[in-house]
């Protein structure tokens, strides 16, 4: 059989944001897709945060070979300035997009594992030359094999998030308080869900956008309901990086978040404990105590919130030869760009099929799922990721590899982003990891790796 029948399609896994973009890119290239997601409907992820405004406008939001193939629907864009929740985007972007598609899109279908046709992961011979088999399971319960010419996972991390354990596995007795331990942002306008935080002492654990978006809406419902209390708990300590880029942020709303999870310590809504990772999640009554690796023992809680980010699924991946970071589960190539072991500023510059590439050809890890365990991820960076491979499946290298993205800074770097070391202070005096970033210009090469980061 050849490598690259066009018969075949290209799986994408994954019918989110980067998912349906990529699907789109490949329409533009008369390569025909074939979209599987495991929930019941496109955008089924987003959909699960959809109270979540977004700090990126719908002018970074809208994947422009998207944008293409919706026109002659008569869609129109919304107003590039504003900041849609998950929900707008969801239902304003994603769903007509998804219907364009059409029958490209088939809901309900888990990838359970992918392979070489008749190679496992140790057999050399012919590797190259075989398509690759996907293998489905439906909600109707029956399973399916398909067959793929390339295959794209953009199947996120969201369905797998960090633990609140300060070691990366669950913190004793965290399992057994799962009654009274959410990993997402709460939905307070939900009666029930503003029930369960309302005139509660609450643990928030974590020191990203989703933190600062939960203590902000803690420190909002503290106002009208006595006694809610958010008590902040960070890994690390607080520096001049910890809230972000603030006014400096090249996306506004980015940094009015971090400035509003300032507001709400400075005025009492939330109490920040620093240098704390949690060991032991104890019973006390009806309340919870946290007790650190150290020692520290914490006043008792009502509630925890852990948000310490999000890990990528790779088991359905185990037959595929992957070349992925020790540390991150990210792409080798892509690593060192994000990894916050050296930088905290999010600031990567445009990157393509060169990064994402593996050591088995033609299957690529994009979007949320591409950066591994590091945060700060854009869609309008899995938007440049996949119009690249795209191009490099469609044979047109020349396009894969050019550059047609600036990204925006944070306004921020934080030196070593994972402890506070003696390096990391340099941050706070204007040094840190990371040299200025050249500016990005359509159509120029990306900087090298050393430039910055």
């Amino acid at each position: 059989m050849s490598s690259h029948p066009s018969a075949l399609p290209v799986v994408v896994i994954g019918a989110g944001p980067v998912g349906l973009a990529a699907a789109a890119h490949l329409v533009e290239r008369d390569i025909e897709p074939l979209v599987l997601e495991a929930g019941p409907t496109a955008g089924s992820a987003v959909r699960e945060w959809s109270h979540v405004r977004l700090f990126s406008t719908w002018a970074e939001l809208v994947d422009p070979a998207a944008e293409k193939l919706l026109a002659p629907t008569g869609w129109t864009a919304p107003d590039g300035a504003t900041c849609p929740t998950g929900g707008d985007w969801a239902e304003r972007y994603l769903q007509p997009l998804a219907d364009v598609l059409g029958e490209r899109i088939r809901t309900e279908a888990r990838v359970t594992g992918v392979s070489r046709l008749s190679r496992d992961r140790v057999v050399d011979a012919d590797r190259e030359q075989q398509p690759f088999t996907v293998h489905v399971s439906y909600g109707d319960g029956t399973e399916a094999r398909i067959t793929a010419r390339a295959v794209i996972d953009a199947s996120g991390t969201w369905n797998a998030p960090g633990p609140i354990g300060g070691d990366g596995l669950p913190a004793l007795g965290e399992r057994a308080a799962a009654d009274r331990v959410s990993y997402r942002v709460p939905d307070l306008r939900d009666p029930a869900v503003r029930a369960r935080y309302a005139g509660r002492r609450i643990a928030v654990i974590g020191s990203g956008a989703s933190a600062f978006t939960a203590l902000a809406s803690l420190a909002d419902l503290a106002e009208d309901e006595p006694g809610t209390h958010a008590v902040w708990i960070l890994r690390r300590g607080i520096s001049g990086s910890t809230f972000g880029g603030g006014e400096a942020d090249q996306l506004p709303a980015r940094g009015a978040l971090g400035l509003a999870a300032k507001a709400a310590v400075d005025n009492g809504d939330a109490d920040a404990v620093t240098g704390f990772r949690t060991a032991h999640v104890e019973n006390d009554g009806d309340r919870l105590v946290l007790v650190a690796e150290d020692g520290r023992r914490l006043d008792p809680v009502d509630e925890v919130i852990g948000l310490t980010g999000f890990r990528p699924e790779l088991f359905f991946l185990d037959e595929l030869r992957l070349g992925l970071d020790e540390r991150l589960q990210a792409p080798v190539e892509l690593a060192p760009l994000i990894d916050p072991n050296q930088h905290s500023c999010g600031t990567v510059y445009p990157h393509g099929v060169n990064e994402l590439s593996h050591p088995e050809k033609d299957v690529y890890l994009v979007g949320m799922k591409s950066y591994g365990r590091a945060p700060t991820f854009l869609a309008m960076t899995g938007y440049e990721q996949v119009r690249s491979i795209a191009a490099a499946i469609a044979g047109d290298r020349e396009a894969a590899e050019r550059v047609e993205l600036t990204l925006p800074e944070t306004g921020v770097c934080g030196g070593a982003g994972l402890f506070d070391e003696p390096a990391a202070a340099r941050s706070a005096e204007g040094g840190g990891c990371c040299s200025t970033p050249a500016a990005l210009r359509i159509g120029a090469p990306a900087p090298s790796a050393s430039g910055g980061c």
